[in-house]
């Protein structure tokens, strides 16, 4: 029986670490190609019947010289309260944007948002462009 010296190590042994990185590597790769890539199949088509599950938006866009637009069908105050209280009717929580041109008197926008309250019709969003700097 022989007997080890206490002697230390010339070399450290890296093979178990550089087989890991490779495993590793290899399987970093294939789970990204795939995820990119992904499957090429002939995708069905959808109907021109829109969704049930979501109202579509109402949008009331407000030119510079005053006149008002539903849906891009120009309206009167008066036009404009009869549709929205029909459209009401059918969706209680109807989605409503307003699009005022920022050339526009003031109190064209509010009197539309005035007629928007009295309406009761809360899903309100007002369009602005992004902040260029």
């Amino acid at each position: 029986m022989q007997i080890q010296e206490d002697k230390p190590y010339d070399d450290i042994n890296i093979t178990p670490m550089l087989d890991l990185a490779y495993v590793l590597l290899v399987i970093f790769i294939i789970m990204t190609t795939a995820a990119v890539q992904g499957m090429k199949v002939n995708l069905p088509k959808a109907s021109d019947q829109p969704s049930l599950s979501k109202p579509k938006t109402v949008a009331i866009t407000i030119t510079n010289d005053g006149k008002i637009f539903m849906d891009a069908i120009p309206v009167t105050m008066d036009e404009l309260a009869d549709r929205l209280r029909a459209k009401k009717a059918q969706i209680p929580d109807l989605p409503v944007v307003v699009r005022g041109d920022g050339a526009t008197q003031y109190q064209n926008v509010i009197n539309v948002l005035a007629l928007l309250g009295q309406l009761d019709i809360t899903q309100l969003g007002l369009v602005t462009q992004k902040l260029v700097k």
